[in-house]
């Protein structure tokens, strides 16, 4: 799992018909950008938490998609590093 920001949607006129109703966002995670399913309504500016792979379909099992948002982020707490 990983932390990211919800940065914008994505619309697809054409598709899976197995992602019809399926939700889709633009996710700003360790310098990446990536699209990932959302499955709990977050918005653009959030915090979230996102999972990968067979995790991400966990789910929708019937959704064919490799990155899933799976919470919001209320709040974290930074650890200092202890190597």
């Amino acid at each position: 799992m990983r932390l990211g920001t919800v940065i914008g949607s994505v619309w697809a006129t054409k598709k899976s018909p197995a992602l019809r109703g399926q939700i889709l966002l633009r996710v700003r995670s360790e310098g990446t950008e990536l699209i990932a399913a959302d499955l709990v309504g977050a918005g653009k500016g959030e915090r979230v938490i996102l999972c990968f792979g067979s995790a991400a379909r966990l789910g929708q099992e019937s959704v064919p998609v490799d990155a899933a948002i799976i919470g919001i982020l209320d709040e974290s707490e930074e650890t200092a590093d202890v190597s």
